[in-house]
């Protein structure tokens, strides 16, 4: 599986920014998805999941509310919704592909995208 992602950019504070992960290879719509970030100094966060239907999604506390993952297996992309952002959201968000249906420890992903900057302005 190969990951694509994109839609990062510099935003205000209480803005909203769209990111999209394309994904190819002959598995990329029965992998469960996910995204994570990592802030400048930081590990690698989970942010949210999607489980390969689409069914049914996951998200980490910080984000919860805010942020909704979504998927289209016609298209092979997931995205991520990112409404009420806040500066502590600033960082690289990469998309990744699990053989799990819907994995939270980034361990349990096998591909990884190359990460879209997201900066948020206060």
């Amino acid at each position: 599986v190969q990951l694509q992602a994109s839609g990062g950019g510099l935003v205000q504070a209480g803005g909203s920014l769209r990111l999209s992960c394309a994904a190819s290879g002959r598995t990329s719509s029965t992998s469960g998805m996910g995204w994570f970030r990592q802030a400048p100094g930081m590990g690698r966060e989970f942010v949210a999941a999607i489980n390969p239907s689409g069914s049914t999604t996951y998200y980490a506390d910080s984000v919860k509310g805010r942020f909704t993952i979504s998927r289209d297996n016609t298209k092979n992309t997931v995205y991520l919704h990112m409404n009420s952002l806040k500066p502590e959201d600033t960082a690289v968000y990469y998309c990744a592909a699990s053989n799990s249906p819907l994995a939270v420890l980034a361990g349990r992903y096998d591909y990884w995208g190359q990460g879209t900057q997201v900066t948020v302005s206060s």
